[in-house]
């Protein structure tokens, strides 16, 4: 018997994931309107701090993409 209805870590998965884009290309965005009106050093400022974050939560949901993935095999 199969379903077509997702886990609920599934679902979590994807919503991790999905804000997780949202919010890498908003600050991509921010920092690109920021240089083009002179806030070059804020971003210089910022970037270091903000990209440990955003590597720490990137190897977050890639340990939380591979739990699922095996879970979602053994159902």
């Amino acid at each position: 018997m199969t379903t077509n209805q997702y886990s609920p870590l599934f679902k979590l998965t994807v919503k991790f994931f999905k804000y997780f884009l949202l919010a890498v290309f908003g600050f991509a965005i921010v920092c690109l309107v920021s240089v083009s009106f002179g806030g070059s050093s804020i971003v210089t400022i910022m970037l270091p701090f903000v990209g440990t974050w955003f590597g720490k939560l990137a190897i977050l949901l890639l340990c939380l993409m591979i739990v699922t993935a095996f879970l979602e095999s053994l159902r």
